[in-house]
């Protein structure tokens, strides 16, 4: 069963008059999320989705935590002031600032922008927050003090976090000739632990919990240690580790899952799971992600500590997870680039010493998202590749995921920005004829072959490449795109309908890249991986061939791709160096090659896109309010089934999200 969003007149909503597009957050517009098709599951399939959301949710507030060790504090602080805001007298501009504040707060999970790292801060005095903040707890409103806290001193722990632009003011710095872990607001290292004592301590062997385990200064030694993210097994022998009561509540959740999955292997994956979730061990999570690559069941998931983005050296994880099931018409045309992963590997433009023998079939998927929070939600990917483990990947092969509704809710929700920085009315025209479609290929191309191609030769690139392996990894799958787009292959396989497609998506990737993504930097450098990497490809090109034109037309800047054949041919030669970086783990190219064309922009570009955006009121980014299931129950209070509502409401859903977070104590270390 499905309720959709209900209009005023309390009508049932159909395709034509569904809310996408529910508000804009300052550049952030927040979007309702559809899971069309979520009926055609079977019952079993939407009730084993239903439990995996609540397990996602339920550790949820590590990755709010993972943003800066007050974070949480944060949260509870100024979500306790916005519930009562209709109770208590507040001035219309504090109002204002406190709405925003939280809801970017939400947005970000945290106070810092998801593209520019950059720290938001609540407009206001702080005479106006403190009395806002009592009028709320006077109201009723619960800031979970602590024994002898008051209002005041809540306020005066957070203040500088909450209201000071220049502290910990971004979230991950990279930029060159700075200590990266000083400068950045993440709570994946202790405060006060300089870069230079953790790349010492890791060299002599000490890390051995890469993606899951905060690295603490012990007290009494002030030797450098790791603290395991990680449950503890249920006999005591393994204790309990950081966040090991939200990993208790989640692990709660998926033993309820296990009678529901679609049968042995699957539940096989969910116990493997719970088991790295209990002993924080590596090689669990080595076995887990070994398995759940050959777990090719319908509903399927991403949970846990995957992508290292937030960590300035690329290490430590970000907890996410997204519940999502396959769309099978839409997966058999994917899953054709992933039958042909090998002839696709041959092709490659690098040399045979870097390239993969009896590459097996790759698991390509179209998907629809059910859920998804941390890294994964409110904003949201549209790809995703995993494992990150190379080994894994070379010797099990993948899994390539593409999300048709994120994508699909994106586009319904509107595109204000195509006529303003199309060159002319032929790009508009072909823009809106081919972008769709362009935007899924290239996630696929990226995804199935970019990701998963390659062979190295160093064991561990990303330990060779500290602080420049994401980006580069980005930056190859993307020109793996933006080589085998031109492959014939591609049009007898039927995946694409001409070359046409081709032309768009180097249309695009130069637009993108050299003007639209400039509406999220505030600075005169990039910080975000996909960023950096999308200006690298664009500006090498710029640079390095007569591929791209740079146009100016009453005032208005504007890039030309002219000469496709001589783009392609600059394309495989960046791929090639690349590949070559990555294989050989040569840490000095990367950084030559990133800090020339993927660091600095162009500030009076930047400022031109940005005032040609702000006329247009077009947003920078989204974020998206999930369905929200609901169980359906028996007379015994047993769950028989479980529908889907759309209630398209952001504030009430994030609040509805930390409320059940909070069923989990969190202990700081």
């Amino acid at each position: 069963e499905i309720n959709l969003c209900v209009r005023k007149d309390k009508a049932r909503m159909t395709e034509g008059n569904r809310k996408y597009a529910l508000e804009l957050v300052d550049r952030v517009r927040v979007v309702q999320l559809y899971a069309d098709g979520f009926e055609l599951l079977t019952a079993k399939e939407r009730i084993f989705a239903y439990y995996l959301t609540l397990a996602s949710r339920a550790a949820r507030d590590i990755a709010i935590d993972q943003h800066h060790e007050l974070a949480l504090e944060t949260r509870d602080f100024i979500e306790a002031i916005y519930v009562k805001l209709d109770s208590i007298e507040i001035s219309p501009q504090t109002r204002a600032s406190i709405e925003k504040y939280t809801k970017l707060f939400w947005i970000g999970n945290g106070p810092y922008d998801s593209y520019s790292s950059k720290k938001y801060v609540l407009e206001a005095t702080r005479e106006e927050i403190i009395e806002a903040a009592k009028n709320a707890h006077k109201a009723g409103s619960n800031f979970y003090l602590k024994e002898g806290q008051s209002i005041e001193s809540f306020f005066a722990k957070i203040e500088k976090f909450l209201m000071d632009p220049s502290y910990d003011s971004i979230l991950t710095q990279k930029s060159p000739g700075a200590d990266w872990l000083k400068e950045s607001g993440v709570n994946f290292y202790q405060k006060g632990i300089t870069l230079e004592e953790v790349e010492q301590w890791a060299k002599q062997g000490n890390e051995k919990n890469d993606l899951n385990a905060s690295v603490i200064r012990n007290k009494e030694t002030g030797k450098l240690e790791e603290v395991v993210w990680r449950a503890g097994s249920p006999d005591g022998v393994i204790p309990s580790g950081k966040y090991a009561a939200y990993l208790k509540g989640c692990i709660e959740y998926l033993d309820s899952s296990i009678p529901y999955a679609s049968g042995p292997v699957q539940q096989d994956t969910i116990k493997k799971l719970i088991k790295f979730f209990q002993t924080g061990d590596w090689k669990d999570f080595h076995d887990f992600n070994v398995h759940w690559v050959g777990d090719n069941s319908t509903v399927d998931f991403i949970l846990g500590f995957i992508e290292v983005y937030l960590d300035p050296r690329g290490r430590k994880a970000e907890y996410e997870g997204s519940i999502y099931w396959a769309d099978i018409p839409l997966t058999a045309t994917i899953q054709k680039i992933g039958d042909h992963a090998q002839y696709f590997e041959t092709t490659m433009p690098w040399p045979d010493k870097y390239k993969k023998k009896d590459v097996k079939p790759l698991t390509a998927n179209v998907v629809n998202v059910i859920g998804s929070v941390g890294g994964t939600g409110p904003t949201s990917p549209i790809g995703i590749n995993l494992p990150n483990e190379q080994a894994i990947r070379e010797q099990h092969g993948s899994k390539s995921v593409v999300l048709h509704n994120i994508v699909s809710s994106a586009d319904k929700a509107g595109d204000l920005l195509v006529s303003e920085f199309c060159c002319d009315q032929a790009e508009i025209d072909f823009h809106k004829k081919y972008h769709s479609f362009t935007d899924n290929i290239h996630t696929a191309l990226h995804e199935v072959l970019g990701h998963a191609s390659g062979k190295t030769i160093v064991d561990d690139p990303p330990k060779h490449l500290p602080g420049y392996y994401s980006t580069l990894e980005e930056a190859r799958a993307d020109l793996v795109a933006l080589w085998q787009i031109w492959d014939p292959k591609l049009i007898e396989l039927g995946v694409i309908p001409d070359l046409e497609v081709a032309r768009q998506m180097y249309r695009q990737e130069v637009r993108n890249a050299l003007l639209l993504q400039l509406r999220r930097v505030n600075e005169d450098q990039l910080e975000e991986d996909h960023m950096k990497n999308r200006q690298m490809i664009a500006m090498y090109m710029l640079k390095n061939s007569k591929a791209i034109q740079k146009e100016t037309r009453d005032g208005k800047t504007y890039f030309r791709v002219v000469d496709f054949e001589e783009a392609k041919r600059v394309v495989g030669e960046l791929l090639t160096e690349v590949m070559r970086i990555k294989a050989e783990g040569d840490l000095t190219a990367a950084k030559a090659l990133i800090d020339t064309y993927g660091f600095k922009i162009d500030t009076v570009l930047r400022d031109e896109v940005m005032a040609r955006v702000k006329k247009l009121n077009a947003p920078s980014y989204n974020a998206y309010v999930m369905p929200d299931l609901e169980p359906v129950k028996d007379g015994e209070g047993k769950i028989t089934d479980v529908k889907v509502e759309y209630k398209c409401d952001f504030a009430a859903q994030m609040l509805a999200y930390s409320d059940f977070g909070r069923r989990y104590n969190f202990t700081s270390v």
